[in-house]
């Protein structure tokens, strides 16, 4: 542990709850933050369920639910956030609200606490615009689901401090996680090499070269990834993927290599987000 402080998580939807969990897992306490308490109480009943799946599978300890959960303190209150060491943002990708809770955050948390975003794509230096202490504001990507994804993409922004990254790192490698630092460019490092993975396999299909069901299949067979384009989609959420993808689009001047695809677009208005809507480039409601 880099801290005996609380750290808290912002958001408790699939990427907040992931974090808490990993952050849980390794002794520390979590302060897991939404707007209201029927999210969070979704959140953490949907984490119970997941763990004592695999408790009684044998994949975990007896007891062990009980010990994580305990370590994680659901709040509806920023206020609640006084005295942690870090605070790990997870809430939707809109600038304004990630600028607006940041600048909550900073007048709420201790002068010396490390306040980190978990976005994939917002750059750093926007988030922190404005703060009277942006050298506390750094990048922490986790990746999706967090408890089984090793990496994690520390980034420094314009005027983020070499102390919060120094920190942002040693907390992720006390998670287990292998980190990356980069800077402050649109999409990092992870998101700006997927857009050709994803985009490449929207623009096959659209040009009725091959099926999706074919992409994923040779994707996994001849590059021996663990999931196609089309699969990894819909693990993320074709939503969310769109979300970085505009963003990656307009933070390169709308470079054409990064051009959103239609196909995903009308996805999104039907609400064909995925796994989590049962419905996406494959069924799961089935």
């Amino acid at each position: 542990m880099v801290t005996s402080r609380p750290v808290a998580v912002l958001g408790g939807g699939t990427m907040g709850i992931g974090i808490a969990q990993v952050a849980a897992e390794q002794g520390y306490t979590v302060r897991l933050y939404d707007i209201t308490d029927d999210v969070l109480d979704k959140a953490l009943a949907g984490l119970r369920g997941r763990l004592e799946k695999l408790e009684q599978k044998g994949k975990r300890p007896a007891g062990d639910t009980e010990l994580v959960l305990g370590r994680i303190v659901p709040t509806s209150t920023l206020d609640a956030l006084h005295d942690v060491a870090l605070v790990i943002e997870a809430v939707p990708e809109k600038l304004e609200l990630k600028r607006a809770i940041f600048s909550q955050l900073e007048a709420i948390c201790p002068p010396d606490a490390v306040l980190a975003s978990n976005t994939s794509s917002i750059p750093i230096t926007a988030i922190a615009g404005g703060l009277k202490s942006p050298e506390r504001v750094v990048g922490l990507h986790f990746f999706n689901p967090a408890p089984l994804m090793k990496l994690v993409e520390v980034i420094s922004g314009m005027h983020t401090g070499a102390e919060a990254v120094a920190f942002a790192d040693a907390f992720a490698i006390t998670l287990g996680k292998t980190t990356a630092k980069c800077i402050d460019t649109p999409g990092f490092i992870v998101n700006r090499v997927a857009r050709g993975f994803y985009g490449e396999g929207l623009r096959l299909v659209q040009e009725g070269v091959a099926t999706k069901e074919q992409i994923d299949k040779i994707a996994r067979l001849g590059g021996n990834f663990r999931m196609g384009p089309f699969e990894l989609m819909d693990l993320i959420g074709i939503d969310v993927n769109l979300s970085v993808s505009q963003s990656v689009y307009h933070a390169t001047y709308e470079e054409q290599r990064y051009r959103p695809n239609p196909i995903q677009e009308r996805m999104v208005h039907a609400g064909d987000f995925g796994r989590k809507t049962g419905r996406g480039f494959y069924r799961y409601d089935q």
